[in-house]
């Protein structure tokens, strides 16, 4: 043998040998590319600190998102693997057979999310806000809660100009004075609340008896092949979430979550702690519960659909979503700890 078949035999051995000790996962060099939104919430920490990645043993490619709509269309296209979107375009998509799952309920919108008019714009209530432009980006939270504020005001919606705009346009418009009013979240929330005033919040929706939430939802083809790093990620999400939970009031400005937030959102630092508490956060041992995953988030998205059709949004409404929504990776992240 010569010696250079020899050193290609002793390369090939080797090569071998360490694939075998590597292991599958590592062998396979997994990506994921995540879809993310500019939301204040706790997983923005280990996101910041790359511990998703160690968690998963994948390279993640994070991506950043205007509105919910946005993402579902790069998940329908295959570009995305996990997103982050709101319960109404979550549920348009489901209502479209979209094949994903969702796997962890992010928490229930409030504050973080509302109406704002323009100072002098002579708009205090929603009834004001007939004969204004009212812009909210299409088939998202905010648009589902500006339609429901209209019904329970009994203001007809083709009374109301309402535009579609991302909230980075929302924010342009408002400070150019071009739209009356804007349902939004931040950062564009923060930016035009600085020349306009809260006329009201996701929560008065909420006990209107439409409530509005965020989820992390992924390809059903995604999951199946690879379900151990959605677990993990579910896991690592939901210790983000007990940390917080554990102790709100560490999370202050001073703080370096506060900071990892504000950098990876743009909010404002000072703003951080408050749209914190803007959200009601689910603790991982409640996801796959009764309260959410295991029951409750399967009928919001169904009486969503319902209030979408109605709106004449979306074609159709399912018999049944609960496939659209799955418990077993919260469930296992919760064993594996």
């Amino acid at each position: 043998m010569s010696n250079i078949s020899r050193r290609i035999l002793l390369l090939s051995s080797a090569a071998l040998a360490g694939a075998a000790l590597l292991g599958p996962a590592a062998a396979e060099d997994l990506k994921i590319t995540i879809g993310y939104q500019t939301v204040v919430e706790p997983s923005k920490v280990p996101q910041a600190d790359g511990v998703f990645e160690k968690a998963t043993k994948a390279a993640i490619d994070w991506r950043k998102f205007d509105s919910g709509a946005d993402v579902i269309a790069a998940i329908a296209s295959g570009s995305v693997d996990i997103g982050y979107v709101g319960s109404s375009p979550l549920a348009a998509a489901a209502s479209r057979e979209l094949p994903i799952q969702t796997i962890f309920v992010v928490g229930l919108i409030g504050p973080s999310e509302a109406l704002v008019a323009r100072n002098g714009g002579g708009i205090e209530k929603v009834a004001d806000l007939a004969g204004k432009k009212v812009a909210v980006p299409f088939v998202s939270t905010t648009h589902y809660s500006l339609l429901a504020a209209l019904k329970h005001e009994g203001v007809d919606p083709k009374a109301v100009e309402i535009l579609n705009l991302r909230p980075p346009e929302i924010a342009a418009a408002f400070a150019r004075g071009d739209i009356d009013a804007a349902y939004v979240w931040d950062p564009a929330l923060g930016q035009i609340k600085t020349s306009g005033k809260v006329v009201l919040d996701s929560s008065q929706v909420a006990a209107w008896g439409a409530p509005t939430f965020d989820a992390w939802i992924v390809r059903s083809d995604f999951a199946e092949k690879h379900p151990e790093a959605v677990r993990d990620f579910v896991k690592v999400t939901g210790e983000a979430y007990a940390r917080y939970l554990a102790k709100p009031e560490a999370w202050s400005v001073s703080s370096p979550e506060a900071g990892k937030i504000a950098k990876l959102t743009g909010a404002k630092l000072e703003e951080v702690p408050d749209l914190l508490k803007g959200y009601v956060f689910p603790t991982l041992d409640e996801q796959a519960s009764d309260k959410f995953l295991g029951g409750a988030t399967v009928k919001a998205i169904a009486a969503t659909s319902a209030f979408l059709k109605e709106q004449g949004k979306i074609d159709a409404v399912l018999p049944d979503y609960s496939k659209y929504v799955s418990t077993k990776y919260a469930s296992e992240a919760l064993a594996s700890n």
